[in-house]
């Protein structure tokens, strides 16, 4: 394949070692149809020339990539699986095959979900649907566009085989996905070591990911660099909880095998986004206590952050993790205030006083059920944006004197010069791009009924709109 002069080979995972993955063979599939390339990602990481016969032959057949890994490798963890702990897991329908570099220099994965079975697959057959497959580009891609930190779809094939599912319509569609990913190390990566009480190997892989992800810590002492590290954890998990919560996401399956070491969103599976303000909202059918509700999410992750910390205790003192671990709250809490005054385009002041706004924020969205979007499209650049939230569906409720103490912050934290970047054409529609079950199930009905992949595509286009509306806004504040 002509390799691009910015592609960077980096299969670091290969120095941990056997005890961290199996070998494993893909699954040879009976038709390769591809239904997403995303060319911006394969230009970031020196892929952008590839032909389609190459495409499909790295990301559908999983040749191996020039001075890359040359054998898939299924991971090995464990997890905590709605906090009843579970040693019989591992990648059961996925598997890491290549690491290399971006134009940023960031270590990055490329993992499959849906290439064949493993030893971790127990009586699964190692498939992905369609459904899921198109679920996950557009879970992964409005994130991204809401400034999410998750994994990016980058390639997505359908397959040709009939699966049979018991949670939808059998027999139904196949596919096999890429996905580009900032770690796919777990918190169930480290669970395993601790549960075969192997304290060697979890300073092996905490010098690993210091090396890949943290490296300022690579020189401390063992027991302080586990504690460092951890602590990095931590507060990157924090703020990844926080932008869920601004982004209006509810995640699903927050297992201790779906959070990783760099606090990346991954493995959209039972995903929802808000139609309206739900802290009892559930993603999964099968959540039926609702421990992975929307507002039980800050809860969940910090939970799940403890288990990592206890399997760490076999090589650093609790009294240190402890302490590493009082750090979730105010990151939790700073990420927030970041997200949503990010979404919002405000000025940050008092910390204080902008959380005070913002539980102002919440509670007036759960109390008034205004749509969760159209508040955050409105209500853009704060009270430069008072002449369109007049003109909202929504007005109504915006004239309310439940919304005057929103209205006065928006009002407080409003930057100047706002005018010329609401001019850009995403605020000059009357409503927001949005991702709520409803509109994700119609653009699946069209591809189930007929196979027709307009819907899909149009409301890719319309995400990367909202992204650049977004950024762009962003970037010029930034610049000011």
């Amino acid at each position: 394949m002509p390799v691009s002069a910015s592609y960077q080979p980096d299969p670091m995972f290969l120095k941990l070692g056997s005890e961290f993955a199996d070998p494993v063979a893909p699954a040879r599939f009976p038709e390769h149809i591809l239904r997403w390339r995303n060319q911006s990602r394969a230009e970031q990481v020196g892929l952008g020339e590839l032909s389609a016969g190459e495409w499909e032959a790295h990301f559908g057949r999983f040749e191996p990539l020039p001075q890359n890994m040359n054998q898939p490798l299924a991971m090995r963890y464990h997890g905590h699986q709605f906090r009843s702990y579970n040693p019989e897991i591992g990648d059961g329908r996925g598997f890491l095959y290549a690491q290399l570099r971006d134009d940023a220099g960031r270590l990055l994965d490329f993992g499959t979900k849906g290439s064949g079975q493993t030893p971790y697959s127990r009586f699964g057959d190692g498939r992905l649907t369609l459904k899921g497959g198109v679920r996950e580009v557009l879970a992964a891609e409005m994130l991204d566009a809401l400034g999410v930190n998750t994994s990016k779809a980058f390639s997505l094939f359908e397959t040709g085989e009939r699966l049979v599912r018991g949670d939808e319509p059998s027999p139904t569609r196949s596919s096999v996905l890429v996905r580009l990913s900032h770690s796919h190390i777990r918190f169930g990566t480290f669970q395993r070591l601790a549960y075969f009480e192997r304290p060697d190997l979890i300073h092996q892989l905490i010098e690993h990911v210091c090396a890949a992800y943290y490296p300022r810590h690579l020189n401390l002492a063992a027991e302080a660099r586990a504690a460092a590290m951890f602590g990095e954890v931590v507060e990157a998990n924090a703020r990844l909880a926080a932008s869920w919560m601004g982004a209006g996401f509810v995640h699903g399956v927050l297992n201790t095998d779906n959070l990783n070491v760099t606090g990346e969103s991954f493995d959209y599976g039972p995903w929802r986004f808000l139609p309206t303000s739900d802290p009892a909202l559930t993603a999964a059918y099968f959540d039926e206590t609702g421990l992975y509700a929307f507002g039980r999410q800050p809860e969940a992750v910090s939970w799940a952050l403890a288990q990592l910390g206890g399997a760490l205790t076999l090589v650093c003192p609790p009294t240190a993790l402890e302490t590493e671990l009082t750090r979730f709250a105010t990151a939790y809490q700073q990420g927030l205030r970041d997200h949503l005054f990010g979404r919002l385009n405000l000025i940050e002041g008092d910390f204080s006083a902008d959380m005070t706004f913002l539980s102002d924020a919440f509670a007036w969205l759960t109390e008034s059920q205004a749509p969760w979007d159209q508040f955050f499209h409105d209500w853009y650049c704060g009270a430069a944006s008072a002449g369109r939230a007049a003109d909202s569906p929504q007005a109504a409720l915006y004239a309310s004197a439940a919304f005057a103490p929103v209205r006065a912050g928006l009002e407080a934290r409003t930057p100047s010069g706002m005018d010329e970047f609401l001019s850009h054409s995403y605020y000059q529609q009357p409503a927001p791009v949005s991702m709520v079950i409803d509109e994700v199930e119609r653009v699946w009905a069209a591809i189930a009924e007929g196979d027709d992949w307009t819907a899909f595509e149009a409301k890719l286009r319309d995400i990367a709109t909202l992204k650049a509306a977004i950024s762009g806004c962003h970037a010029s504040v930034a610049d000011g």
